[in-house]
């Protein structure tokens, strides 16, 4: 299978979320850390996300430890971090792996053209971005020095939405 939707992942409150529930909508996969120089991206993202929101897009943000130990937060502790601190209104998963074999199945599936059919791109650090189309499918990546309200970018989802 080459889409998103066979996966699921936790919340920091522990519920845990199938992916089907964004069946048909554009998707953008950014892996993050709160103690990195690209954490200001956090407000880019949300600015992005309330642009396209009622358009069927929705950012899915999974907080990583995994380059250079810049993401410590888990649980209610990361919650509390993303919604009142950041005062995120998009979806913030539970602290992953997003690299290596023990790498969330999720990240294993992005970033392999093997197991998602489209590209080759691991992350290389935090905020490391990846585009899923309507149908759930891999259609482009965008490394971290790459800002959410790039004109780039943002040409790309409006092409999907």
């Amino acid at each position: 299978m080459d889409a998103i939707y066979q996966f699921c992942a936790m919340k920091p409150d522990g519920s845990v979320v199938d992916f089907n529930i964004y069946q048909g909508k554009v998707l953008l996969v950014v892996n993050t850390a709160s103690a990195c120089g690209f954490t200001p991206q956090y407000q880019q993202l949300e600015k992005l996300y309330e642009r396209y929101k009622d358009r069927g897009f929705e950012i899915l943000a999974f907080p990583s430890n995994d380059f250079g130990s810049q993401e410590r937060l888990s649980g209610m502790a990361l919650q509390h971090y993303c919604s009142i601190e950041q005062k995120l209104s998009f979806s913030v998963y539970d602290r992953i792996k997003v690299k290596g074999p023990d790498a969330h199945p999720l990240y294993k599936f992005l970033g392999d053209k093997l197991l998602n059919g489209r590209i080759n791109s691991k992350p290389l650090w935090n905020f490391h971005k990846y585009l899923i189309d309507r149908e759930g499918r891999v259609v482009d990546y965008f490394y971290s020095f790459t800002q959410p309200l790039s004109r780039r970018l943002i040409r790309k989802i409006e092409r999907f939405l």
